[in-house]
């Protein structure tokens, strides 16, 4: 087959269905999907299970918690195909996602092609869309500081050689977070990346993907890996990275992270996510400011 789709899974039941769909209604066939059950408690082996018994190209293997980096380890290692194709539950592909990066690989100088990203809400509703020069993300992976660093537009939208991936380390499981632009930097050594101008992946916007207590261990993983590529001492700096705790779970600043991306779009929906910032948070000034001047 040509490409090994690796999507982790923890407790996704909500956007599961839709999610394995959208990969299901690619007009590349030549796949499998490896979905990585993390230890979820809510109904996602039950549909997972459901979906392979209906679908042969979907293997799911089933383990403990362990986080996202180590089920995109076991994922990977568990891949058959040439390209590895990444996907995260409650996102969607478009359906010529996997047909238009596949033909960048026809160039054998390409290790990674990835696709202009649509960033939603969880109801679904437009927040921003991230574009980037595919030349530029790897001059930038390879050259610039933590405070210019520009990677591909998404993760979960990337494609990549197998042998690359595997040549250039893989996933480090000292990186709960990270990870992504970690194999990346060590990837941008190997070939070009590319990135596609259309808007092939739409990524779900998660209130919790931003916490303000972990803000800044989320630079100083940017500081280590940069570390790292420019030859820092390599067990100290993973030791580091394995020891920093990113915390999950406070929903405010991702809340009224989504509020102001609506209100910068002028959409009526902003105030909702205002309301919700404020009820997690009554003193939350910012919010406040924005619902009473409607700025």
């Amino acid at each position: 087959m040509k490409i090994s789709v690796v999507m982790a899974v923890y407790n996704g039941a909500r956007d599961l269905a839709s999610t394995l769909d959208s990969i299901l209604a690619q007009t590349e066939r030549d796949f499998e999907l490896i979905a990585i059950d993390d230890g979820s408690t809510d109904d996602t082996p039950s549909i997972l299970a459901a979906y392979a018994a209906k679908y042969d190209r979907i293997r799911v293997i089933g383990q403990t918690n362990a986080g996202l980096t180590r089920a995109l380890i076991r994922g990977c290692a568990e891949a058959r195909a040439a390209l590895i194709a990444r996907h995260d539950c409650g996102d969607r592909s478009h359906p010529e996602r996997f047909a238009r990066q596949l033909q960048c690989f026809a160039d054998p100088g390409v290790v990674l092609a990835a696709s202009t990203t649509r960033f939603v809400s969880p109801e679904g509703e437009l927040l921003y869309v991230v574009e980037r020069d595919g030349d530029e993300a790897r001059n930038s992976l390879l050259h610039d500081t933590a405070a210019n660093l520009k990677s591909i537009p998404s993760h979960p939208s990337a494609m990549f050689r197998s042998d690359a991936y595997r040549a250039a380390g893989g996933y480090r499981e000292q990186f709960r977070v990270g990870q992504d632009v970690d194999l990346w930097v060590r990837m941008a050594r190997l070939g070009r990346f590319v990135v596609l101008p259309e808007e092939l992946y739409e990524a779900t916007f998660h209130p919790s993907s931003i916490s303000g207590g972990s803000r800044e261990a989320q630079l100083r993983v940017a500081e280590i890996i940069l570390a790292l590529r420019d030859s820092g001492d390599e067990a100290a700096l993973l030791a580091e990275a394995s020891r920093l705790a990113v915390k999950r779970g406070n929903e405010t600043p991702g809340l009224y992270f989504i509020a102001r991306c609506l209100r910068a779009r002028r959409s009526p929906t902003a105030r909702r996510y205002l309301v919700r910032t404020l009820r997690r948070n009554p003193f939350h000034w910012r919010a406040w400011i924005s619902i009473l001047t409607g700025r």
